[in-house]
């Protein structure tokens, strides 16, 4: 329809607009239209790796509850429409089209009174937009996923009951800061009072900060290994695991979960941990019963999703060292007899990542690697992708095409072998696109995150010697809004 593709334009323009952080712009619109995330409760997750999944676990549970559940994610994989789900389906055209109509007229009053100083971003008017259609569907509960960081980020307009930080991991540095202290103090920013905590986060400095924020705010933190146990977790005929977790408020056992690998059973237990403290924050009774059927029902395709057969053929959207050891990890454990000679390693990224770690972490999987340059505005050129992939594999093929890439990549496998296409979710979308024949709806809507940054160069750590920075000129400083004083206070899983 020739409404929603106006639609989907209208959302690319904003994407080039520049960023100034914080909630208010956000709050603002959002004011205008009704305060239409007041209407409903929520668990807000953040963290470095597993929010996406953590969220589409909590909102599975929510859902088999009886219970009219949103959630709200990003960036998508094929459908811009996929960030905003009602009971488990992404919002349709027509509410994306009715939906961006009445936050643009929201935007348009708020600025003729002269309350906004700019105009919104591309994330701030999706999280408008999703928030105002959860209170048009009348959603009762919801799992909603930050963006970027937390304390500055736009969904930081909540009051949630139950706030949880997944993991801590150095990334997006040039807007978070340079140290794990820095991003935990940002990503604790979703803390507040009155609320409850839930982290994953493994035992060091960034715990420790995390732990100092939630104190200060009188926030009580459950921490994995500590108030939640993960008592065991075991394949089941390689497309689902069981799982047992424990904490002060319940103990599950034969738990089944559809979504494959470690770090998933953790993202599965902060998930039941931080839906048992919404249900005693808010008095919605969960029961085990919804539970069991919860996790078994949740879908998060592109994470660890097997695609095929012959050879096995998993696709990941895996964007950090970190999390391409922990996806090596469980392919290790469910082919134990696949050898890295045999595997090949599809691969390609977006610009701003650290792809020779990354590709050193999978080297340790197979020893072929296919790669291509994904068809985005912040693709990796395929020079750098070939100066970072070198070094790692004993043999690296360069395609033209993602279907190329696919097609080399399939021949390559040898006897008992496999092949993971890994890289981020762009790459995950553009597997799953080709795969299932399903062409992407409107132009390239991936996130801008670090576009004023970033223009074809990977992290500084990971830069051949001799290559030549890139670099777009950063738009001059501007001053950062004062956070809300109940949002900041004073002061491993994917």
């Amino acid at each position: 329809m020739k409404e929603f593709q106006e639609a989907l334009s209208y959302l690319w323009g904003l994407k080039r607009l520049g960023t100034r952080p914080g909630p208010e712009v956000t709050a603002a619109v959002l004011h205008e239209l009704g305060d239409p995330h007041r209407s409903f409760r929520a668990i807000h997750i953040t963290g470095s790796k597993g929010k996406g999944s953590t969220a589409a676990i909590c909102a599975s549970v929510l859902q088999a509850s009886g219970r009219r559940t949103g959630l709200y994610t990003s960036p998508h994989l094929l459908s811009f429409r996929e960030r905003a789900r009602v009971d488990g389906q992404m919002a349709t055209p027509e509410d994306l089209v009715s939906g961006l109509a009445r936050v643009r007229e929201a935007i348009r009053k708020v600025q003729r009174r002269g309350l906004l100083d700019r105009d919104p971003t591309f994330f701030e008017v999706t999280t408008a937009w999703a928030f105002d259609l959860f209170g048009q569907r009348k959603v009762e509960v919801a799992a909603i996923e930050v963006g970027l960081g937390g304390r500055l980020d736009s969904t930081n307009v909540l009051q949630a009951p139950v706030t949880v930080v997944t993991t801590l991991e150095l990334e997006h540095t040039e807007l978070l800061g340079p140290t794990l202290v820095d991003i935990a103090r940002e990503k604790a920013g979703i803390f507040h009072r009155g609320a409850w905590g839930a982290t994953g986060a493994a035992p060091g400095p960034g715990l420790e900060e995390l732990k100092r924020q939630a104190f200060r705010l009188g926030t009580p933190l459950w921490e994995l290994g500590k108030e939640v146990r993960l008592l065991g977790d075991e394949p089941v005929d390689g497309t689902e695991q069981r799982l047992e977790v424990e904490t002060p408020l319940g103990h599950l056992r034969d738990l089944r979960l559809p979504l494959l690998g470690a770090f998933q059973a953790r993202n599965a237990s902060i998930a039941v941990a931080a839906l048992q403290l919404f249900s005693r924050a808010t008095g919605l009774a969960i029961g085990e019963e919804a539970f069991r059927a919860g996790l078994a029902s949740t879908r998060w395709p592109g994470r660890l999703e097997r695609l095929g057969d012959r050879p096995p053929f998993y696709v990941d959207a895996a964007h950090t060292p970190e999390s391409a050891h922990e996806v090596v990890s469980a392919l290790h454990a469910l082919h134990p007899r696949a050898l890295p000679e045999n595997n090949v390693i599809l691969f390609s990224c977006l610009a701003d990542k650290r792809a020779q770690t990354m590709l050193q972490e999978l080297s340790q999987l197979g020893h072929q690697a296919v790669i291509f340059e994904l068809p985005a505005e912040r693709g990796m050129p395929i020079k750098e992708l070939s100066l970072a992939a070198r070094p790692c594999f004993s043999k690296v093929v360069i395609a033209r095409t993602f279907p190329e890439a696919l097609t080399l990549a399939r021949a390559s496998v040898g006897e008992d072998g496999l092949l993971l296409a890994v890289g981020g979710v762009y790459l995950a979308g553009a597997v799953l696109s080709e795969v299932h024949g399903i062409a992407p709806e409107g132009p390239d809507l991936s996130d801008p995150v670090g576009r004023s940054l970033w223009n074809g160069s990977s992290s500084a750590q990971d830069r051949p010697e001799g290559r030549a920075e890139k670099r777009r000129a950063a738009p001059p400083p501007t001053p950062r809004p004062r956070a809300r004083r109940s949002l900041t206070g004073p002061g491993s899983s994917r």
